[in-house]
C-alpha cells in the first residue's frame, strides 16, 4: 500500500465537510419535482429513507477500506486481482468523470437560464475547469478547505430556506401515509442523484489521519446532508400546490424569489452566484479522485493524469445542449449512481467478507 506522507494527511472531522459538501450540490436547487412526481406530498418520508440507507452504505464502506488500510483501488487488487481490479478501477474513474460532468453542465444550464441566456458554456466551463487544476496541484488538502469553505461561507443561503414559509400552506402535507410503498420506494431511488458522492470517501480514505476516527464525522455529515434535504422538501411541499411544484424544474430558486429585501430585488442571482461556490468541491474531488485513480493504475504522476481527464470534461460538457440531452445525462447518471452505491458496494462488502475471514483461516 502507498504510505501517504503526514503533511498531506487531514484530520477526522474534515470529513463531515468533505462528506456534506460533496452530497449538496445542483440536486438540492430542483430535486423536489422530481420525487414528488413519485410521491407527492409524502416525498419528505423518502428523503428519511434515502438518508437512512446512506447511514447503512457508509458503514459498509468503513468497513471495506478499514481492514485493507487502502482505498477502493487497493481493495480492488486484493479482491479481483491486477487486471480485473485494475478494470474495475477505471470504471470508477469514468463514473467519477461522469458526476463531474453532470454537475458543471447543470449549473451552467441553471445560470443560463437564470442569470445569463447567452452565456458561452464552453468558455464558463473552461475558467471552471482551470480554476479546479490550480485547486487539485495544491494537493489534496487544498481540496478539503475548498470543502470545508463551501460549507462554511454559503450558510447564509441555507437560512433563507425558511423565507418562504411566510406563504407556506401546513395542510398541503395531509394526509401523511397517502402514498403507497411503491412509490415511496420510487421517489427514494429518485433521490440518488441528489445524495450521490459520499462514495468518494473510498478513495480519500488513506488521507485521513486515524481514519478509523473519522466514521462518526462521515455519519454526522450524511445526517446534516439530510436534515437539510428535508427542509428544503417539506418547504417546498407546503408553499407549491402539487400541480405548481411538477412545473418548477429549480424548485428551490423559484422560492428565493419570495425574498425581498430593500438592498436587492432579485435574490435568485445571489443565490445562483453563490452556488458556484457549493458545486466547486463537487467537481473538484471528483476530478481529483478520477486522476488519482489514474494515477494508481498505471502508475503515472498525477498532473499528467488531469491534463488528459479536464479536457475531456470539458468537451463532453459540450456534447449535451438541449435540456431534453441534459435530462438524459442525468438519468444515466442517477441509473449508474444507483447501481454503484446500492448494487456494487453491498457485493463489494460481502465478497470483502467472505474472502478475509477464508485467508485467515488459511
Amino acid at each position: 500500500m502507498e504510505r501517504i506522507k503526514e503533511s498531506f494527511l487531514v484530520s477526522p472531522f474534515f470529513v463531515f465537510f468533505l462528506i456534506h459538501s460533496m452530497q449538496v450540490g445542483v440536486g438540492i436547487l430542483g430535486f423536489q419535482r422530481i420525487i414528488a412526481k413519485s410521491a407527492g406530498h409524502d416525498s419528505w418520508i423518502a428523503v428519511i429513507l434515502a438518508g437512512a440507507a446512506v447511514h447503512v452504505i457508509v458503514w459498509m464502506m468503513y468497513k471495506i477500506v478499514n481492514d485493507s488500510k487502502g482505498d477502493i483501488i487497493e481493495v480492488h487488487k486484493e479482491v479481483f486481482g491486477k487486471w480485473v481490479g485494475g478494470f474495475l478501477s477505471l470504471l470508477f474513474v469514468v463514473y467519477l468523470m461522469g458526476l463531474a460532468i453532470t454537475v458543471l453542465r447543470t449549473y451552467i444550464e441553471v445560470v443560463q437560464v437564470w442569470m445569463f441566456p447567452e452565456l458561452n458554456g464552453w468558455v464558463f466551463g473552461f475558467f471552471a475547469l482551470v480554476l479546479t487544476y490550480y485547486i487539485i496541484l495544491g494537493g489534496f488538502r487544498t481540496v478539503t478547505g475548498i470543502s470545508f469553505f463551501s460549507v462554511v461561507l454559503p450558510v447564509y443561503i441555507l437560512l433563507l430556506v425558511f423565507f418562504p414559509l411566510e406563504f407556506a400552506h401546513g395542510r398541503n402535507l395531509l394526509p401523511i401515509l397517502n402514498h403507497s410503498f411503491t412509490d415511496i420506494a420510487k421517489a427514494t431511488k429518485d433521490m440518488t442523484l441528489s445524495i450521490m458522492g459520499f462514495e468518494m470517501l473510498l478513495l480519500f480514505y488513506p488521507f485521513i489521519k486515524n481514519p478509523k476516527s473519522s466514521q462518526k464525522w462521515a455519519h454526522l455529515g450524511v445526517l446534516a446532508t439530510t436534515v437539510l434535504y428535508l427542509i428544503s422538501i417539506i418547504t417546498a411541499i407546503m408553499f407549491f400546490s402539487s400541480g405548481q411544484l411538477d412545473k418548477h424544474i429549480w424548485a428551490t430558486l423559484s422560492m428565493f424569489k419570495t425574498i425581498v429585501m430593500p438592498f436587492v430585488e432579485r435574490f435568485e442571482y445571489i443565490g445562483v452566484a453563490s452556488w458556484f461556490l457549493i458545486i466547486l468541491p463537487n467537481i473538484c474531488i471528483t476530478i481529483w479522485g478520477a486522476s488519482r485513480g489514474i494515477k494508481k493504475v498505471f502508475s503515472v504522476q498525477q498532473r499528467k493524469a488531469l491534463l488528459l481527464i479536464l479536457p475531456v470534461v470539458w468537451v463532453t460538457c459540450s456534447f449535451f445542449k438541449t435540456r431534453t440531452q441534459l435530462d438524459m445525462l442525468n438519468n444515466y447518471m442517477s441509473i449508474s449512481g444507483f447501481c454503484f452505491i446500492y448494487i456494487y458496494i453491498p457485493s463489494l462488502f460481502v465478497l470483502t467478507l467472505v474472502i478475509r475471514k477464508v485467508r485467515k483461516n488459511k
